[in-house]
């Protein structure tokens, strides 16, 4: 995970960086902050991976507050005036964003800062597994899964997202065709680009969507449709 902190004087636009890092698996908001004053007693006493720092803040603006550090985080720029960003590369900018600012944008950046600068973070992948099992990397632990208890895994790009009944969900640093590799064929099925579904766990099929107890819909698409047919044909009762 990269840690990260966000800055900015505006209560929507914070709202919002706040909310897009929430959203980026691999990002970890330690702490946000209304104005750079606060930002920089916070530290003093602790140390983050990345800043999301707005440029024109009263006080002590996002340049100012940058060039105070003697070692500074990586920093990606926010800005409702283009012309302020060459000033942030002036100060070794990761990047820089203008507002407003979409998810799309805020993904591709932080996407070119983390395999610019935290690719040696990249250490996730299996570690062993049986037929009852696979350890996994997770963070920086590693975690026993047990196939028993998996719902469904969602991809998310680089990452997956194993959703568990009665547990919160573990995130990994791996594809999806990897994933699949490891988990027992006759159980567990791809039923679309972004999904692997665990067929002991389907209580519903409903209009090529699979629906699990708690509501959960995972659709399915027409490139595993007929494989999932197939499975549906050979346990229907007749």
């Amino acid at each position: 995970m990269i840690t990260c902190i966000a800055i900015d004087d505006e209560p929507l636009a914070l709202r919002q960086i706040e909310g897009y890092i929430e959203k980026t698996p691999y990002l970890q908001l330690v702490d946000k902050f209304s104005n750079a004053i606060k930002a920089l007693e916070f530290l003093q006493d602790n140390s983050v991976d990345l800043m999301f720092v707005d440029i024109n803040m009263p006080d002590l603006t996002g340049l100012e507050f940058v060039e105070s550090l003697s070692n500074p985080p990586k920093v990606i720029f926010t800005t409702a005036y283009r012309e302020y960003a060459f000033e942030g590369f002036k100060v070794d900018a990761a990047d820089y964003l203008v507002k407003p600012i979409s998810y799309s944008d805020f993904l591709k950046s932080v996407d070119k800062t983390r395999d610019r600068y935290f690719t040696s973070k990249k250490a996730v992948e299996t570690i062993e597994n049986n037929d009852q099992f696979l350890f996994i990397k997770s963070e920086y632990k590693i975690v026993k899964i047990e196939f028993r208890l998996i719902k469904y895994i969602e991809g998310m790009r680089d990452y997956v997202r194993i959703h568990l009944e009665n547990q919160s969900p573990v995130m990994a640093l791996m594809g999806m065709k990897k994933m699949e590799k490891f988990l027992p064929a006759d159980d567990f099925m791809r039923v679309h680009r972004s999904y692997i579904v665990n067929l002991k766990k389907i209580t519903t099929i409903e209009r090529a969507r699979i629906i699990f107890d708690d509501k959960v819909y995972i659709p399915i698409s027409d490139q595993y449709k007929d494989t999932f047919q197939k499975f549906l044909d050979e346990n229907f009762l007749k």
